[in-house]
């Protein structure tokens, strides 16, 4: 994958770092997006530089906002002649009674989770993938868009809707040489598990076949898989890292 430009949204966060080394270990550029965590984001860009010798940035965007990620957009153009690879892995979690949801919590989730793809991919799509005739969009959905999680109604549907959005548009853009998948993460130890007590997560791990959680690597390394050129025949499909939690 030496010299794929990619941009990868929610690059500062625990996925999104781990999936920024990964790429830039196999020789790509790398955008590394951000919303508020700006200083980290410029810190892993330069580790990137330094130690991967590729091109790395850090950009910043609300991606929820269509103007802000235009401007994001504009940016990367500055350093990019081509955007070979999306990774649309920026989101939000919240774990709360559907009684007790306000419309904003709702509001907010799915413009985050769900507008975020639909605003990052239109201007992939528009601005690089359809004039190259090439291109590839990894959506990172969650487990729970699969199947439904309790106390995360809109967390589950955003996610839900990523999937159709995923299988929807590669049914589109497949003759225009652009391949579309998503990988749909069980329990990953990140920052959005801090909210859980140890109990609960030993429960997790008890109900996961292989008993262990998922880490940041073990999405990046299937996300590196399905963005390259051995994967050229996969498009469409949705992909479960979760040690078969769902199966």
């Amino acid at each position: 994958m030496i010299n794929k430009n990619v941009l990868i949204t929610g690059g500062s966060g625990g996925i999104g770092s781990a999936l920024c080394r990964a790429f830039a270990k196999e020789g790509c550029n790398v955008a590394v997006h951000c919303n508020s965590k700006t200083d980290y984001a410029e810190t892993l860009a330069n580790e990137l530089r330094e130690k991967y010798k590729i091109n790395a940035f850090a950009v910043q965007a609300d991606v929820a906002d269509r103007e802000s990620v235009n401007v994001m957009f504009d940016k990367i153009s500055n350093n990019f002649k081509s955007l070979d690879v999306l990774v649309n892995n920026a989101g939000i979690a919240q774990q709360k009674l559907f009684t007790d949801l306000t419309q904003e919590d709702w509001k907010r989730m799915i413009s985050v989770n769900l507008d975020g793809v639909f605003n990052c991919t239109q201007e992939a799509v528009k601005r690089y993938m359809l004039p190259a005739h090439s291109g590839v969009i990894l959506n990172i959905s969650s487990m729970w868009g699969q199947v439904g999680a309790s106390c995360e109604v809109h967390y589950s549907a955003a996610k839900a809707g990523v999937i159709g959005f995923t299988k929807a548009l590669a049914k589109e853009l497949g003759l225009s040489g652009i391949r579309v998948n998503c990988i749909a993460p069980g329990v990953v130890m990140t920052d959005m598990m801090k909210g859980f007590d140890e109990q609960t997560i030993a429960e997790l791990k008890e109900e996961t076949p292989l008993n262990e959680l998922g880490s940041p690597s073990d999405i990046a390394d299937a996300t590196v898989f399905l963005c390259c050129d051995r994967a050229k025949f996969i498009t469409g499909q949705i992909l479960g890292v979760n040690g078969g939690f769902v199966i």
